[in-house]
């Protein structure tokens, strides 16, 4: 934990009703300003005890705080630093120590997970015996999806019309295990505005929930993986539809920052969240009419961390007949904060039931949101409240419109449409992107 940064908090409160552990307990420890109180009496001898360990683990990590801060303190920094030190120094209970081993031994490898997805049915049979055994364990099968249809992407997609750039497409873990059809969607979209489109085989981890966990020796030979990677396949863009993995590598220098050949190697390659590059790029595919409800749901990591909200709006409304819905308490996180929702199932409980509700009462059709995480969290808060609610990613939205097909395709995953166009037609026009995507 470095002092200076700690000095940067006056202890003002502009932080206090944008944390979600705040709003939900009003306890000053489990507020940003109490736990950088816990990292300054850390930082002058105090040991980490199991009661500041707890108040460090409640920390969702959405910075939310970050953005209303006053004074630019560099909370993400600090609770990233604050969580490496708590896994080097704080003894954690032999349960715990194997539910995280477990967790982190699984989720950031995408040939694991897909060996657990036929297991899927008979875990969720099994949910009441394994709440009983763990919280966390009974938290991974509420989470967990019914797994989309695998789709095999290819390893170069090629634009439509003239090329206007070429770029890579990071697939991820659960992201390409549980939701492939939003990479499917990706790739589509991102060749119909003109990109060629690299995509890696083999893609592994990018580092993103070892990171944010404080495991940062797990999380920079991810980064260093990711890098070596996108740098074989010769691109120096690479586009992410995931908000958690995007943050974090565009963080990969500060990651990396102990070796100055890996921060250079780093800085060399630029990483753009989805909609940042469409807009950036601007669009010149048609967009077919999508008469639907849509609430856009904020992901912490797009707007608080990276810093884009406009961006995806704009790309929602300038689809003809699309109503766009704002969700009450946008800023507040949903309670899935990565591998939150497992380790910290009771006050995720509690977050992702207020979102719920918060998303219900705009009366939307469809929930659209950027990150996976996010999308299983609402969506299992929604299953508890006795309700269903369709859910799908900006880029599979945005691929509705412009292959013109139906919107009963959206949150319709691995079962196709009501009206027979599953996500693999070609659509209205006829065009599609050429390397294997339909």
């Amino acid at each position: 934990m470095e002092p200076e940064l700690i000095k940067d908090c006056v202890h003002c409160g502009f932080c206090l009703p944008t944390c979600p552990t705040y709003v939900l307990w009003g306890e000053e420890m489990d507020s940003p300003r109490g736990r950088i109180h816990l990292m300054g009496q850390h930082v002058e001898g105090t040991p980490i005890t199991p009661a500041m360990a707890g108040h460090f683990d409640a920390c969702l990590g959405c910075m939310a705080c970050v953005t209303a801060c006053p004074s630019g303190v560099r909370y993400d920094l600090l609770i990233e630093q604050t969580r490496a030190e708590v896994e080097r120094e704080h003894v954690r209970e032999p349960q715990e120590r194997a539910v995280r081993g477990l967790v982190f031994g699984l989720f950031p490898y995408p040939r694991r997970l897909r060996a657990l997805r036929p297991t899927l049915g008979v875990a969720r049979r099994l949910q009441p015996l394994l709440e009983r055994a763990h919280p966390s364990l009974g938290a991974m099968i509420a989470l967990a999806p019914a797994p989309g249809r695998r789709q095999r992407l290819p390893r170069r997609v090629t634009a439509v019309g003239p090329r206007r750039a070429v770029v890579g497409m990071l697939t991820g873990c659960v992201q390409g295990e549980f939701f492939p059809q939003v990479n499917a969607a990706t790739a589509r979209v991102l060749a119909l505005e003109g990109c060629d489109v690299v995509i890696p085989p083999h893609q592994g981890c990018c580092g993103a929930l070892s990171v944010h966990s404080g495991r940062s020796d797990q999380a920079r030979r991810f980064a260093r993986r990711t890098i070596r990677t996108f740098e074989r396949a010769g691109v120096d863009t690479i586009v992410v539809n995931a908000a958690g993995c995007g943050s974090s590598m565009k963080e990969y220098a500060e990651l990396l920052g102990d070796s100055q050949e890996w921060a250079a190697r780093a800085r060399a390659i630029r990483t753009v969240d989805l909609a940042e590059w469409l807009a950036e790029l601007g669009p010149v595919a048609k967009r077919h009419p999508l008469p639907v409800s849509v609430a856009y749901h904020d992901a912490c990591h797009l707007a608080h961390a990276q810093g884009i909200r406009a961006q995806p709006r704009e790309l929602l409304r300038g689809i003809p007949e699309l109503s766009l819905k704002e969700i009450p308490e946008s800023d507040l996180c949903c309670g899935s904060a990565g591998t939150y929702n497992i380790f910290q199932p009771a006050a995720a409980r509690d977050l992702g039931d207020r979102k719920a509700a918060r998303v219900r009462s705009t009366g939307a059709e469809l929930l659209v949101s950027a990150n996976p995480g996010c999308t299983m969290q609402i969506a299992a808060a929604m299953r508890r409240r006795g309700e269903e609610i369709r859910v799908a990613h900006t880029a599979e939205v945005l691929d509705a419109s412009l292959r013109g097909v139906s919107p009963s395709v959206l949150g319709a995953t691995g079962r196709g449409g009501r009206d027979g166009s599953g996500p693999g037609t070609r659509g209205r026009d006829g065009g599609r992107p050429r390397g294997g995507l339909a």
